[in-house]
Order: structure tokens, then C-alpha cells, then sequence
């Protein structure tokens, strides 16, 4: 008889993070991943070189200018400052400096957000197919996640779905656009109606239902779409955002958290959000990061680069015979699987050096996902066996 010692919500996170902690951990890719000659379009992961602008940024930044330069770093005023401006010529919208509140990433502000306006039986709505880490991070909150899923013929939020999962004890909703892994920026007119639920929903339950827009790819937008905010369309909203994915570099865990200028009672939500800055493991960026953000601000991936490959992968991929999505933003391109189970076309594609996220990783059974963040020189090495393997589920080689 086994015994255990978890509480039931350790048994919880520890189940619902187990598909995906098996893929990093356990997988064919987990353990091929190094090997020379292996086309990685699993995770949104550099596979070339940094720029050497980000290179020489930090290398500049790193070379204290005070006795203190890489002591306890919270929310430098002059990191705020610089987020605040980039917030005003971005979006058009006067951010208080005292609003912004900087994070180790995109993660770390969900955590300080979640524990910051979650009580135990709050209910937390998060969009399916899913960032994969939101559920847990929702019962690691003390919160009950609540799935909704997304409309599959327009990858747009089913409003009416929406409305129907709102309940009294329900405190937020998650809302991530552009929307990893179908890469669909949700419109002004969705966003609207949006609010209006939320709206009425707060009036009901006498609280805020709030609206955390993760909006980590934010600034990775295609064929020059404008990107609107939900936080632009509702005031209680937290907007979370990193800068991991524009400047490519995860490993560098850099965001901040942002509360809306119209958001009310602010002054308490401020000394909430630091208080669980502090308690959330120290839920700032390291002080170097802090120290560069002015350069940082200027850096950014090849947009025009990642262009090409999505369009470059998604016209080969069909050409062959795939069916595909062509994301409006984010690194992501949704493929149908040509075999129901698509754990096992993710493994057969292994067998030509080929990986991949498997749909069933992202609830979204009979899909792979590939990330346009590979290099040029993998995409051309994978096309043959992404058609070999096409053929052989067909009976065809």
C-alpha cells in the first residue's frame, strides 16, 4: 500500500501538470533533444544565435557604475519609467509609473496576479486549448479552474460559452492574444462584448470579476495587424506581458505587470501586487535586466524573418498534403494530424529527426504544433521527412 503525505492540492497540480512534465521530461524529445541534426520545432526556443545587439546590451549594462549595482532589485523607478513610455507610444495609454510593477517574466506575474486576487473556492475561467501551466498555477492559487473552450472553426472566444461558465464565485478570467497555439488576435468588437459580460457578471456577484490578459506575444504580430489590448476595453484588468519573446531569449526572464489607469481602488491593488511581488519567491527581474531596460526596449527578433518561415512552413506543409492554420501572431503554427493519435504521428516524425509539441500536450487532440522559431537551416532539413512520414501514414513509401 503506497502512503503518501501530499495534500489533495499538491495530488491536483501534481495531475495536471503531468502530460506536460512528461513531454520535458520523459519523452522521445526530452532525450533526443541535443542530438547534432535534430530539427527542434517543439518550444518557442532560439535555435541561432542572440543578436549581437542583445549580446552587447547586456555585456554593457553588466559593468557596475555603483557599489550597489547588483543588490536587491524591486521595481527600479527607472525600469517603471521606461515601460511606462514604451506603454504610452505603443498603445496610446498614460501609465502611471507607480502602475508598473516589473516581474521575472511572463509566469512570475501570473503567480503574483493569481495570489494577489484569488481567495480558496475562487473560480478562475481559463481558454482552452490552453497556455499549458495556467491550470495549475490556478489551484496553486487556492483557485478552481474553470475551462472554456475556444470556437475550433474561427479560433475566436465563444462568448456565449463565456457567459454560461460565470458563476458568484467566480473571480477572473484569462485571456491570452494573440492566443498560443492558434496564433488568433482576438478582434475589438470580441473584446467588447467581452467586457460587457464581465461588466454585468461584476455587477451581479458585487465584485470584480477581473481580466488577466496574458499578453506575452503582444508585439510578435503578422502581415501588420494592429494588436488591441483587452485591458483597453475593461478597467479591471491586469495586462502581463514579457519581453522573453521579442527579444528571443527565455532563458532571461524579464516582464511586468501593468494595471489599468481606470482601474479602481488602484492604491490598494498596488500594495497587494508588491506584497506578493516579495512572497512570491522574490517575483522581480534581476537587476541587471532592470539596470538594461532602456536598451532592451530597442531590441527586437527579425519580425519580417519569422514571417517567411511561417509562410515558408505553412506553404510547404500544404503543398504536401497537411492541413494548416496561418497564425495571425505568436511562434506557432497549428497542423492537423493526419493520424487520430497524434502522440504517435509526433513519434513517427521523431524517427526523421522531427519534433514537435503533440496536440494532446495542449488539449487539442489530432494536432501538432511547430514553432516558426527554427532555424532556416532545420526547416529545409525537415521537409523531406515531414513528406515521408506524410506518405507513409497514407500507405504511399
Amino acid at each position: 500500500m503506497t502512503v503518501t503525505h501530499l495534500s489533495p492540492r499538491a495530488k491536483n497540480i501534481l495531475e495536471t501538470i503531468a502530460p506536460i512534465r512528461n513531454f520535458f521530461t520523459d519523452s522521445t524529445w526530452a532525450r533526443r533533444a541535443s542530438d547534432p541534426g535534430v530539427c527542434d520545432f517543439t518550444i518557442g526556443n532560439p535555435n541561432e544565435m542572440p543578436a549581437h545587439s542583445y549580446i552587447e546590451t547586456l555585456k554593457r549594462w553588466a559593468e557596475a557604475q555603483d557599489p550597489r549595482w547588483f543588490a536587491y532589485t524591486m521595481n527600479k523607478p527607472s525600469a517603471r519609467k521606461i515601460a511606462a513610455a514604451s506603454l504610452l507610444k505603443w498603445r496610446g495609454v498614460v501609465y502611471e509609473e507607480e502602475d508598473i510593477f516589473l516581474t521575472n517574466g511572463l509566469s512570475g506575474g501570473l503567480v503574483v496576479v493569481l495570489g494577489a486576487i484569488v481567495e480558496p473556492g475562487d473560480e478562475v475561467i481559463f481558454i482552452s486549448p490552453p497556455w499549458f501551466l495556467y491550470e495549475g498555477m490556478i489551484i496553486a492559487a487556492g483557485g478552481v479552474p474553470v475551462r472554456v473552450s475556444i470556437d475550433m472553426e474561427t479560433h475566436d472566444l465563444d462568448l456565449a460559452s463565456i457567459e454560461m461558465a460565470i458563476t458568484t464565485k467566480t473571480r477572473a478570467i484569462i485571456i491570452n492574444s494573440p492566443h498560443n497555439p492558434t496564433g488568433r488576435i482576438y478582434p475589438p468588437e470580441t473584446l467588447q462584448a467581452l467586457a460587457a459580460i464581465l461588466e454585468k457578471a461584476s455587477g451581479i456577484n458585487g465584485r470584480p470579476v477581473y481580466l488577466i490578459s496574458d499578453e506575452s506575444y503582444s508585439r510578435i504580430v503578422f502581415d501588420g495587424r494592429v494588436y488591441p489590448s483587452p485591458t483597453c476595453f475593461y478597467p479591471n484588468s491586469f495586462l502581463v506581458y514579457t519581453y522573453t519573446k521579442v527579444l528571443l531569449a527565455p532563458g532571461e526572464r524579464l516582464g511586468y505587470i501593468a494595471l489599468p489607469p481606470e482601474m479602481p481602488r488602484r492604491d490598494e491593488m498596488r500594495s497587494i501586487i508588491f506584497a506578493y511581488q516579495m512572497l512570491s519567491g522574490w517575483a522581480f527581474p534581476d537587476a541587471l535586466l532592470q539596470h538594461a531596460l532602456g536598451d532592451l526596449e530597442l531590441i527586437s527578433i527579425n519580425l519580417d524573418h519569422l514571417q517567411r518561415k511561417r509562410d515558408r512552413i505553412a506553404n510547404s506543409l500544404r503543398d504536401m498534403g497537411f492541413e494548416t492554420n496561418m497564425p495571425e501572431g505568436t511562434f506557432y503554427i497549428l497542423v492537423r494530424s493526419p493520424m487520430a493519435e497524434d502522440h504517435l504521428f509526433a513519434e513517427m516524425l521523431s524517427e526523421y529527426d522531427i519534433f514537435c509539441m503533440p496536440g494532446a500536450a495542449l488539449e487539442l487532440p489530432g494536432f501538432f504544433r511547430l514553432s516558426i522559431t527554427a532555424s532556416d537551416e532545420m526547416i529545409d532539413r525537415s521537409l523531406p521527412g515531414f513528406k515521408a512520414a506524410l506518405r507513409r501514414v497514407k500507405g504511399e513509401g
